[in-house]
């Protein structure tokens, strides 16, 4: 019996060519996998055509939007996830969604391997593979770009000497990975960090500088899930796409990034994600109303920690999924709602309201009826700074 690879299919020049490259190579048939986690641009039944036409045996598109939305992104809207900071984990969280409909394509069509597309330097590698032997440890994880040494130059040799039914000579300068949460660009100019980007740089985003009117939006959640905007109910995918849309149009979410990179590198990277970075930026300021303090201080080292686990590629480890009950149930009072404005840039939040807040004007106004008793205060401070006190006592007697 012949064997048989999966590969994750882009449809572009390098998943196109190692079609026939692993054929050559392994003498496997290929099975070619697109999955559409909201990346755009070219219609996937074109995509699957193409595979066939550059010999795969099988090829099948998976519309799994709203499956990363809902499985993905909104974990990590929960989990105010965002790496070193600043970073929504874009590529990241699409990585294990692909990886999950890939483990199941082998299993039907009895493969025996995963193939995938990365390079040595990126940290997809980790991801893709990570996740298959997390999933499926039995299959055997393929790179042709990696394990042959596959330049762009053999890749178009390839392509030409085949005949197969793609563009070879057209390149951009950058190298571009997309989905619904954002966009990430590298390369090209951009290897030098002291070069600014340019505006072709974008296509999520506005130029933030240029004047326009701002844009008022109410963001409702129900236990830490978006549920509406502006009283309109919504789907986790759709409040993304309609964020994208409206604080794109006001240049919201761009992040130009030196990361760190879990195979050990910096590397510089441009991101352009508006709707996740205004639906975190709404969520946590819900929390911030609705979360006991002591929970909320917890849940900062907590939320580092998950995005560190998703960067690097640890999706199905034991330590995220138990991380996640706990990010559930600290958003069990995240209920509410939000107000944004949007504008240059900047998702600035200008008002909050829930039913479950933990915020009591009375206690937290200066004016009258004031119901906080300043009596209190002094006896506090004198416990609460004892330990300190006694050891500054114990200082000072050592250097007289």
């Amino acid at each position: 019996m012949t064997e048989r690879v999966v590969l994750a299919y882009s449809g572009g020049l390098d998943t196109s060519v190692c079609i026939g490259w692993l054929a050559e190579e392994t003498g496997a048939e290929v099975v070619a996998v697109a999955v559409d986690v909201g990346q755009g641009g070219e219609d996937l039944d074109a995509v699957r055509k193409r595979a066939l036409a550059c010999g795969a045996v099988e090829a099948e598109v998976v519309d799994a939007k709203d499956e990363f939305a809902d499985a993905y992104c909104l974990p990590a809207i929960k989990a105010n996830a965002l790496y070193m900071d600043r970073y929504p984990l874009v590529s990241a969280l699409s990585r294990p969604a692909i990886v999950k409909h890939l483990v199941a394509a082998a299993r039907r069509y009895g493969a025996s391997a995963v193939a995938h597309g990365c390079t040595g330097k990126g940290n997809d590698q980790v991801r893709f593979e990570a996740g298959v032997s997390a999933l499926a440890p039995d299959l055997t994880c393929l790179a042709p770009v990696r394990d042959y040494a596959m330049t762009r130059d053999q890749a178009i040799a390839f392509a030409e000497k085949a005949g197969l039914p793609i563009a070879t000579t057209r390149k951009s300068p950058f190298s571009i990975d997309q989905n619904v949460f954002g966009r990430a660009v590298e390369t090209g100019f951009l290897e030098d960090i002291w070069r600014a980007p340019t505006e072709d740089v974008y296509a999520y985003t506005r130029d933030p500088a240029v004047a326009r009117e701002a844009d008022e939006v109410v963001v409702s959640f129900e236990r830490g899930a978006p549920v509406a905007l502006d009283g309109e109910p919504v789907t986790v995918l759709q409040a993304i796409q309609r964020l994208n849309e409206r604080a794109g149009a006001q240049g919201v979410g761009r992040i130009d990034l030196v990361e760190d990179r879990l195979v050990g590198i910096k590397s510089r990277e441009v991101y352009e994600a508006p709707g996740a970075i205004a639906l975190i930026t709404a969520h946590q300021e819900l929390e911030n109303v609705t979360v006991e303090r002591e929970l909320a201080r917890y849940k900062r080292g907590v939320e580092q920690r998950w995005g560190e686990l998703v960067y690097d590629g640890l999706w199905f480890s034991p330590l995220r999924r138990a991380l996640d009950g706990f990010v559930e149930e600290a958003n069990r009072s995240v209920s509410g709602e939000v107000r944004m404005t949007l504008h240059g840039g900047r998702a600035v939040v200008t008002g909050r309201r829930s039913e479950q807040s933990l915020y009591d004007v009375d206690l937290a106004t200066y004016d009258t009826g004031d119901t906080f008793d300043q009596s209190l205060s002094k006896g506090f401070i004198e416990l609460f700074g004892m330990s300190s006190r006694i050891a500054g006592q114990r200082d000072l007697a050592g250097r007289a």
